[in-house]
């Protein structure tokens, strides 16, 4: 069940305005195109975190990491544990993927909805 206590809904409103390039780029694509029907919605909250891209009707978590992402391998682990205990597959992009290779980014996201179907 989404969480729309106001402290969520203040942290998803300052995350969507920090976003990196590359997750502004991937959302031009992930919001005007719905990929094969699939809505997604960005900065989600799903228990105690938040994704940066989520489409809950084929359970798909899509995060792209940065540098700031460089020493939370565990974190990470833990957070794809908890959404895929949940239900969620988690796809991960780098942001030179998104930059460099949109297309296959794109591809491969198709793929996973694809098989959600």
């Amino acid at each position: 069940m989404p969480s729309f206590a106001p402290r969520n809904t203040l942290r998803a409103r300052g995350l969507r305005h920090e976003a990196t390039l590359s997750e502004k780029r991937l959302w031009l694509y992930l919001n005007k195109q719905q990929r094969l029907g699939f809505k997604f919605s960005r900065q989600i909250p799903i228990g105690p975190y938040f994704s940066d891209f989520v489409c809950r009707d084929a359970k798909l978590v899509i995060e792209v990491d940065g540098d700031s992402h460089d020493l939370t391998g565990a974190y990470d682990e833990r957070r794809d544990a908890f959404l895929r205990n949940q239900g969620y597959r988690v796809l991960r992009f780098l942001n030179e993927d998104v930059r460099d290779h949109l297309d296959g980014v794109l591809q491969e996201i198709d793929a996973a909805l694809g098989e959600r179907l």
